[in-house]
């Protein structure tokens, strides 16, 4: 058997020694590896620590921008613009010429955050040029076809059938053409409530109005689809009422007036009342209101589109409880055909005397309605008018007019020319001269 020597104990130790001394360079460079290595794992590190910062920041963003749609949703469920609440012109069964649509504005309210509130109105003014037989003046007045006035509209959404409704709306005007005479060419300003009321609005049940506002018979004489009615319709003394006839002896002032003379019989007018209207059904609406001081009325209103006609029309009766009076009856009724722009406008009323012939009237207007330019349409008219047994019985007043109206879409604006001839026969004396009026003016929406 062989055995270790000192000397082979040597050669191994030396020979460990020669390695090591070999292997240290190697040693060396993979600790600088391993160092380099670890200082691009922290950088790694370092970039991903970075990006999962801006993933958090993105994650924090998109879901504040839910939560902003999640709001949006939930305000357009539960808010409604209060602008749908009351458009006439929008219906087509009531083409009424008192309340054409205006432009409305909705602003905040204070009735808390499901009442809206709407702003509209506008300016009414125009310039008559009045001849009575002796003297030819001018009057700077305010259209009394659609007074110059203020509204305010409240509504509130209480379910997807039912909405709360208040309005305010106020007459602004200014010398009113309908009370402007030869003795006085300044009446003062007119500030007066024109509607007071409150609704409530039901899509299935129909509709509840208190307050001061229409009648249900009131605008059943004036359905109107001539787009003249601004300064032409069958109340044709609202542009002049006021003016006195002339005797034809002396040229003296009489006591009487146009309006005097020329009456529509447009039902209540705006009184404090209890109106009740019912859904549309096929274009048929009812509406019955009891009205303060012991009266009331009903009416038949109607409207529908079709075979390249539009059509509006109304019936009502009335007890307007007045001494030696029966009941009031007033209807009217308008075609238009929508490719030539033709149109038609009738109109009848009549109100029951004790011991004397019954006052009434008759108005026929033939219009047509064109677009001869692109800021809106061009309205003409001419109409008739027939008054029978006013002021007194077997009276007989007649008219004549001629209308023209341009539309500025954009501007929420009109600006109309008329002419008109009022006479009366009278029954006794004296006998009294022509009436002529010349108008022009503007209205101006908001």
């Amino acid at each position: 058997m062989k055995t270790f020597s000192f000397r082979h104990v040597l050669l191994i130790a030396g020979g460990i020694i020669s390695l090591a001394f070999l292997a240290m360079p190697a040693f060396a460079q993979d600790a600088e590896k391993v160092h380099e290595l670890q200082r691009v794992i922290e950088a790694q590190q370092k970039q991903m620590e970075a990006q999962q910062k801006q993933l958090d920041a993105q994650r924090q963003l998109l879901q504040d921008l839910q939560k902003q749609m999640e709001s949006l949703v939930k305000d357009a469920d539960t808010d409604e613009s209060p602008v749908a609440a009351e458009k006439p012109a929008a219906k087509p069964e009531v083409a009424s010429t008192k309340v054409p649509p205006p432009v409305e504005k909705v602003v905040t309210s204070g009735g808390g955050e499901r009442v809206k509130l709407a702003i509209s109105g506008w300016v009414n003014r125009a310039v008559n040029i009045v001849d009575d037989g002796k003297d030819t003046d001018a009057y700077f007045v305010d259209n009394d076809n659609a007074e110059s006035r203020v509204r305010l509209d409240g509504t509130g959404k209480l379910s997807d059938d039912l909405t709360l409704g208040s309005t305010i709306e106020l007459t602004i005007a200014p010398n009113k053409s309908g009370e402007v005479n030869q003795n006085n060419q300044e009446t003062g300003d007119v500030f007066e409530q024109r509607i007071t009321e409150a609704t409530l609005d039901s899509k299935r049940f129909g509709k509840l109005s208190l307050g001061k506002g229409h009648t249900a018979s009131y605008g059943s004489a004036s359905q109107d689809l001539s787009r003249t009615d601004v300064i032409s319709y069958a109340e044709i003394s609202d542009t002049a009422g006021g003016m006195l006839f002339r005797q034809k002896s002396d040229d003296t002032l009489t006591n009487v007036r146009i309006v005097d003379a020329f009456r529509a019989w447009n039902g209540l007018s705006r009184k404090n009342r209890l109106r009740y209207d019912t859904p549309s059904f096929y274009g048929f609406r009812l509406a019955g209101s009891v009205v303060s001081d012991e009266r009331y009325d009903a009416a038949l209103y109607w409207g529908g589109q079709g075979y390249g006609f539009k059509a509006a029309g109304a019936a009502a009766f009335a007890d307007p409880n007045q001494d030696n009076t029966g009941f009031q009856y007033d209807g009217s009724f308008s075609l238009l055909h929508e490719d030539t722009g033709l149109n038609l406008t009738l109109s009848t009323g009549l109100l029951e005397r004790d011991n004397q012939d019954d006052p009434h009237n008759v108005y026929a207007k033939a219009g047509w309605l064109t677009r001869f330019f692109d800021v809106g349409k061009t309205a003409f008219g001419v109409d008739y008018t027939r008054s029978l047994n006013l002021p007194t019985e077997n009276d007989d007043g007649y008219s004549v007019g001629a209308a023209a109206v341009q539309q500025f879409d954009e501007y929420g604006t009109e600006v109309f020319l008329l002419y008109r001839l009022h006479s009366l026969d009278r029954d006794v004396e004296p006998d009294v001269h022509d009436i002529g009026v010349g108008s022009f003016g503007a209205r101006v929406k908001f």
